[in-house]
This record gives C-alpha cells, sequence and structure tokens, in this order.
C-alpha cells in the first residue's frame, strides 16, 4: 500500500556571512550527506529520484550541490525529495535527525507525509534560527513539544491534521514573533490558555477541528488579528467582549460550538468584518439588526443547530454592502419571505431553511441571480415560478424539500443546465417529471421522493453523465420502468411506488452502483437474474415485491454488501451457506472518511433508507447507514436449516429469517453474533433447544421465536434474563423457563425420599413403648386424686 507521501517539500537555510559565496560549514556537508543516506538506505530509489542526489558528494562544495544554497538567506527547496514506497509508514527521527544539527536552518516544510512517531523536543530545541516550520498532514503521536513554543523567530507555525494531542500551556505565549498559527484539526484538549493574549504580533490563528472546551479568554482582544476560526470545538461561554477591541478583524468564525447568550451588538464596530460564522452554537435572543450594517460583510451565517434565535420580522433592512451568502437557519423567521433581501443585488447563496416561512414563492426571489438557495422544512405553498429556471440562471443547487409546494414542475427547468443538486422531496408537487431534465447534463444530486408525481413516462437519465444520486421513491409511479440510468449512478431508490413488470436489463449492468431499493413495488422476475453487475454494492433492498427463485450462491461475490432485504417476495429453496462470505457483515464497522462518502459534498444529509427494526420501520440517515448491517429474508418461502456459517457474521446487527418453512435446529455458533440487537426466527417449524450460547450476545434487545416446534429450558444467563416477553416465545409446546413462567421439570425440587417399611415399624413400635413408659404413671396418679377429689365430694355432701 502506497502510503509513504508522494511529496515532500523541504526547506533549509545555511547561515552565512555577507560574502557573495563561501565554502559550505563541514558539519553543515556532514548533516546533509547523512541525511542523504537516511533517504537512500531507506528507500530502494529510482532514477527519476535519485538524480537529485548526483551533485552530493564528499569532495565537493554542498554549497555547489543540486538545489542547495547557501548565500543571502536564500531556502533550499527539494520537491519529491522522499519517493512512493510499499512501506506502511516512515519514522520522523529515522529520516530528519541529521538536520537538527543544522542549527542555522531557518525554513523546514516536511508536510503532506505519513511520518509517524513523537517529535524529539530537543532536536527542534536546536533549530533556534527557525523561522518557517510546517509539519502538517502526518500522524506523530503524543503532544506538540514545548520547545517548539520556545523558537521565539518563529513567525509562520503550520500542524494541521497531524494527530497531535494533549493540551495547550502557557508557554505558547512565548511565540512573540508567531504571525500565523495553525493548529487545526488534531485532538488537541482543554482550554485556549490565557497567555494567547501575549502573541502580538499575531494575525491568523486557527484551532478549529479539535476539543478545546471552556470560555475564549478575553486576552485574545489584546492582539491585531485579521483572521480568527476556533470552530468545531466544544468552545462554550459567551462571545468574549475581547473580539470587540480586533479593528482590522475581517474574519470569525466561531461555529459548531456550545457558546451561549447573546450575539454582541458591538459586533457592528468592526467595520472590517468580511466573514461572520457563529451557525451551530447555542446562542439566543433577538438578531441584531445593525450587524447588516457592516459594509464590509461578505458572507452572514448564523442560526443552525442549537439556535435559539428570533428575527424581528418587522425589520427593514437595506443593503449597504456587498453581502454575497445569507444563511439564516433556525433563525426563527416567521410570514413570507422577506422582500428585503431583494436589496441585496450581489447575493449568490440564501439559506433560509428550517424556520416559519409560509406564503409563495415570490418573483423577486425567482429573479434574483443566485447559485444557491435553500428554502427547505418551512411552510410554503404554491407552484414554483418557471422563470426560476432557464439557460440564463446561474442555479446550481436547489433545496426546497419539506415543505407545500404543489402543481407540476416547469417544463422549462431542462434549461438550468448548470443545476446541479435539486432537491424536492416531502412536498405536493404531481404530474409526470418533465422530460426536459434529461439535458441537464450536470445534474448530480435528485431527490424528487415522497411526493405524488405519477406516470410511467420519465426522461432519459443515461443523458445525465454526473448523476450518482437519483430518488424517486414514495410517490405514484406507476407501470414498467422503461427508462435507462447514467453508469454513473451510486444511489437508485425506486421504492414507494407501483412499478410492475421485469426490470430493466440497464438496471442490472449499472457497474458503479452501491445502493439499489426497489421495496413496496409490483416487479416481479428471478431474483438472480436481476442482481447488479456492480462490485461495490451495499445496500440491496427488494422488500415487498414478487420476485421468486433461489438465492444463488454468487451473493457471496457482493463482499461489500452491509445490508440485503428480500423480505415479502416468493423466494424458494435453503438460504445459500456462502451468505456467510459477506465480508461488510463479518468485518467490525470500518469508519469511512466523510470525504469518501457519496452522500457527504456540501454537508447534504439524507435519510437515505427505510428498515425493519425491532418491530419498527425505521430511516437511516447516510451517515448511520456507515455502521448498520441487515439481513431480512422474511415471508418468503426458505425453507431447509439455518446454515451454521451464519455465526460468522458478527457485525450483523438485525437478522430476521421469520415466516418461512426453515426446519432444524438454532446452530450454537449464533453465540458468535456480537453485534446482534435483533433477532427474528419465528414462524418456521424450528425444533430443538434455544442454545446457550445466546447468552452472549450483549447487544440482543429482541429476540423472537415464537410459532416453532422449540422445546427445553429458555436460558437464563446475560441478556436472555431479560427477554420476558410472553408473546416471543409463544406457541411453542415444549419451553419452559422463567422467561414465560414456566417451571422446567429439572426445577421442581423432588419429593422427599421414601423409608424402608420394617424401619417405620421399629420407629411405630419404640414409640409407642417410650408413651406407655411416660403415660402410664402419668394416668395413674392422675386417677387417684380425682378419685380423692369426688369421695371428698361426696363426704361433704352426705354431711350438708
Amino acid at each position: 500500500m502506497a502510503t509513504i507521501p508522494q511529496l515532500l517539500f523541504f526547506f533549509f537555510l545555511i547561515n552565512s556571512i555577507s560574502i557573495p559565496s563561501i565554502s559550505c560549514p563541514l558539519h553543515h556537508k556532514q548533516a546533509l550527506l547523512n541525511f542523504k543516506s537516511n533517504i537512500t538506505t531507506t528507500f530502494n530509489l529510482k532514477s527519476d529520484y535519485y538524480y537529485q542526489f548526483e551533485s552530493w558528494s564528499p569532495n565537493s562544495d554542498c554549497c555547489s550541490w543540486n538545489r542547495v544554497q547557501s548565500q543571502n538567506y536564500h531556502p533550499t527547496f527539494f520537491p519529491g525529495i522522499i519517493p512512493p514506497s510499499d512501506n506502511p509508514t516512515v519514522m520522523f527521527f529515522d529520516i530528519f535527525a541529521p538536520l537538527f544539527h543544522i542549527r542555522s536552518l531557518e525554513q523546514l516544510d516536511i508536510s503532506h507525509n505519513s511520518l509517524v512517531g513523537e517529535i524529539p523536543g530537543d532536536g527542534f530545541g536546536n533549530l533556534t534560527q527557525l523561522v518557517y516550520l510546517d509539519l502538517s498532514w502526518n500522524n506523530f503521536n503524543g503532544s506538540i513539544p514545548y520547545q517548539i513554543f520556545g523558537l521565539r523567530n518563529l513567525r509562520d507555525l503550520h500542524m494541521r491534521a497531524s494527530s497531535f494531542e494533549g493540551n495547550l500551556g502557557p508557554e505558547l505565549g512565548k511565540l512573540q514573533n508567531i504571525e500565523i498559527l495553525d493548529l487545526s484539526k488534531n485532538s488537541l484538549t482543554g482550554g485556549i490558555p490565557e497567555e494567547i493574549g501575549n502573541l502580538k504580533e499575531l494575525k491568523y490563528v486557527d484551532f478549529s477541528n479539535n476539543f478545546f472546551s471552556g470560555g475564549i479568554p478575553d486576552s485574545i482582544g489584546n492582539m491585531d488579528l485579521r483572521g480568527v476560526d476556533f470552530s468545531n470545538n466544544s468552545l462554550s461561554m459567551k462571545i468574549p467582549t475581547g473580539i470587540g477591541r480586533l479593528g482590522n478583524l475581517t474574519t470569525l468564525d466561531l461555529s459548531s460550538n456550545q457558546l451561549t447568550g447573546w450575539i454582541p451588538s458591538w459586533m457592528q464596530n468592526l467595520s472590517k468584518l468580511e466573514d461572520i460564522w457563529l451557525q451551530d452554537n447555542n446562542l439566543k435572543g433577538e438578531i441584531p439588526t445593525s450587524i447588516f450594517n457592516i459594509t464590509t460583510l461578505q458572507t452572514l451565517r448564523i442560526g443552525g443547530k442549537g439556535s435559539k434565535l428570533i428575527w424581528n420580522n418587522k425589520a427593514k433592512i437595506v443593503s449597504k454592502g456587498e453581502l454575497g451568502l445569507i444563511s439564516m437557519p433556525s433563525c426563527g423567521i416567521s410570514g413570507q419571505i422577506p422582500e428585503w433581501i431583494s436589496s441585496f443585488t450581489g447575493l449568490q447563496q440564501l439559506d433560509l431553511s428550517h424556520n416559519e416561512l409560509d406564503g409563495r414563492f415570490p418573483n423577486w426571489l425567482a429573479e434574483m441571480d443566485l447559485d444557491y438557495l435553500s428554502l427547505s422544512d418551512n411552510k410554503l405553498t404554491g407552484s414554483i415560478p418557471h422563470h426560476l429556471f432557464g439557460a440564463v440562471t446561474q442555479l446550481y443547487e436547489l433545496d426546497l424539500s419539506q415543505n407545500n409546494f404543489s402543481g407540476e414542475l416547469p417544463e422549462n427547468i431542462g434549461s438550468s443546465i448548470i443545476l446541479r443538486y435539486l432537491m424536492l422531496s416531502g412536498n405536493n408537487f404531481s404530474g409526470e417529471i418533465p422530460i426536459s431534465m434529461s439535458n441537464m447534463s450536470n445534474l448530480r444530486f435528485v431527490d424528487l421522493s415522497r411526493n405524488k408525481f405519477s406516470g410511467d413516462n420519465f426522461p432519459d437519465f443515461s443523458n445525465n453523465p454526473d448523476l450518482v444520486y437519483l430518488d424517486l421513491s414514495y410517490n405514484k409511479f406507476s407501470g414498467k420502468i422503461l427508462t435507462t440510468f447514467s453508469t454513473t449512478i451510486q444511489v437508485l431508490y425506486l421504492g414507494g411506488n407501483k412499478f410492475s413488470g421485469h426490470l430493466p436489463q440497464n438496471l442490472t449492468k449499472l457497474v458503479s452502483l452501491q445502493h439499489l431499493d426497489l421495496h413496496d413495488n409490483d416487479i416481479t422476475g428471478y431474483f438472480q437474474d436481476i442482481l447488479p453487475q456492480s462490485p461495490d454494492l451495499q445496500v440491496l433492498v427488494l422488500r415487498n415485491n414478487f420476485f421468486e427463485g433461489l438465492i444463488p450462491t454468487i451473493i457471496s461475490n457482493f463482499t461489500n454488501l452491509r445490508i440485503l432485504d428480500l423480505s415479502g417476495n416468493k423466494l424458494t429453496g435453503s438460504i445459500p451457506p456462502e451468505i456467510a462470505n459477506l465480508t461488510r457483515m463479518i468485518e467490525p464497522p470500518v469508519h469511512i472518511s466523510i470525504s469518501d462518502s457519496i452522500f457527504s459534498e456540501d454537508d447534504i444529509v439524507f435519510e437515505v433508507l427505510i428498515v425493519n427494526w425491532k418491530y419498527n420501520y425505521q430511516g437511516l440517515s447516510s451517515h448511520s447507514l456507515e455502521i448498520y448491517s441487515l439481513l431480512d429474508l422474511s415471508n418468503n418461502r426458505i425453507s431447509g436449516k439455518i446454515p451454521t456459517s451464519l455465526g460468522n457474521l458478527k457485525s450483523l446487527k438485525v437478522l430476521n429469517i421469520s415466516n418461512n418453512v426453515i426446519s432444524g435446529h438454532i446452530p450454537v455458533s449464533f453465540g458468535n453474533l456480537k453485534g446482534m440487537e435483533s433477532l427474528d426466527l419465528s414462524h418456521n417449524e424450528i425444533s430443538g433447544s434455544i442454545p446457550q450460547s445466546l447468552e452472549k450476545l450483549d447487544e440482543l434487545g429482541v429476540l423472537d421465536v415464537s410459532n416453532n416446534r422449540l422445546t427445553g429450558k429458555i436460558p437464563m444467563g446475560g441478556h436472555m434474563s431479560t427477554m420476558n416477553g410472553v408473546k416471543y416465545f409463544a406457541n411453542n409446546s415444549g419451553l419452559c423457563g422463567m422467561q414465560i413462567n414456566i417451571t422446567c421439570p429439572e426445577d421442581i425440587p423432588p419429593p422427599s425420599e421414601g423409608r424402608d417399611e420394617d424401619e417405620d415399624d421399629k420407629n411405630l413400635s419404640w414409640i409407642f413403648w417410650v408413651g406407655t413408659w411416660i403415660g402410664f404413671p402419668i394416668g395413674f396418679f392422675s386417677s387417684i386424686l380425682i378419685m380423692g377429689y369426688f369421695l371428698n365430694f361426696l363426704m361433704l355432701f352426705k354431711v350438708w
């Protein structure tokens, strides 16, 4: 795997006196030769890389070496000094240690590599003349060495995305000449030190995408900053008043934190601000309209997730600048779309999603030359003006989803050849999809789901060469699917309609297909004939159709498949053991970088799939799909035994094979399904006992084995002790256990042991004689006393 960097930029300066050229110091030469040795011995250099070192000879002056300059402080430049390699990692110290002996080094750039290991603080402590240092895009271990913060001559320090962790200490304040400080995209924690205010020369600071917490130090106002980016952290408390003292500030990004309080009104005094990013915080209160008075303002992003901001709907805003982007989602804007927006003639992007807007789509808005428009999650009604589209429009992305728009789509939508993202889901649009959409050659994402579109006449989507996402689900389409699709399609959702007949052959030839969902239609055909030819298939949902035939063994070829839902069809035969070779259902979920996701462009997140999970149909977002796996073969005519190999699917979260005619026993190997959350084997002909191994399933929340022929005791260990729903074990005449309040025979205490009859007679005889010995004298003396009493009574009577 070629993970060694393709390119290494390496700068260094050999200090000299003011003479035009002098001989290279011997210790500098030796350090460079050692560096060359490390490179040439670590990698098997090819000629196209080795030529860089041809002039590096011990017998020549290093000032004359290729790309080495030691005159008048000119830096040395080495493009591509480390070649591609099959070695997985390169230890930083193993390669670059010799350079720490060149104390006059002024510029060092080793960014965009796969270097690992800890940064040698003592080594960097020697480079006291460094002015420029870039360690970005590596995989270092541990924290940032304090010695780096002692390099008082540093003006540029870049450590972006290099896996640093730990806290920043007060030594940060020693970088007294620093002008650019970039520590973004690491795992730094703790608070931002108050000593940051000592960096009087600092112009740009970027601490974004870390785990900083606490408040922003008010000392930030002691500097002369132009740009501040603290976004995507866990910073809390109010926006400090110190920011209001940054008179030269042009960019302020505090987005995606946990900041509280109000947007300060003093922000209007920052007369040079161009970009304000405050979205996705916990800010509240009324939005100060004075923020629109900043004449230099170009970008305004407020509101978003967590926002409790309120907009004064009576406010009248007049454009005073060149504002090109307004993003105000979740800002409590109600009523009709504010017409003051039209005064911003240079506006290019507008986001008013997640508000309480109502009324129709205004004509003045359709006539603005926008390239991005989002009005999703409002209460807008009526149809879309036809002049929103056209050959002269610059519209690049349009999101009107989750409103109450109705009517047919304008036929001229196809003339919007620049449009790339079209999201109209969750409305009441009707009629047919305009055929002119075939002309939209730049289309990439199309979501028309959850509307009332109908008919069977579709655009030819094969004319959209960039199309990767098409969602037409939950409409009223009917008839055969007659259109063809672009071979670039990666996601195709056609579920929840009334499509019928066989699928077009073109569908099986979509070699880039990753998701295919055709659920709840009336489609027919043999399952083995409609399998796509894409090796990247991850999701296949054919639920509730009329597919028949066997599940072919070639299903195992789709090693990326993690969601397979074939429920509610007419499939027959047995479950092929090869289905257990689906790698993505075996291996633990692998984090997929956002940049690799087909749903991640411009932070678009979709509810892309409806699955049956724990007896409820639930939507999975595009992010959840990366960690979810499901196998549902329920409600078919599948027979035979359950393959023991299914126990290999250790990452499977849902397994449902209910309502078939499956026989045999529950495999003991099911105890290996460590990720299982829902297991449904009900309504089959399964016999035998429930294996004790199910006690190992710590994640199991639902187990349904009802309506089978199971016998024996229900296991009680682990989560099995919480499976006390009687209905989930019903109609298995031989089951018993505490979960169903039926005592198992082996749990009934045995009766007391029987005794020998002769022994009993002996015991009775012994008891008799003991009783006689004790009772006779007691009875004798009792009789005498009683007789004496009566005789005494008679004698008294006679005397009377």
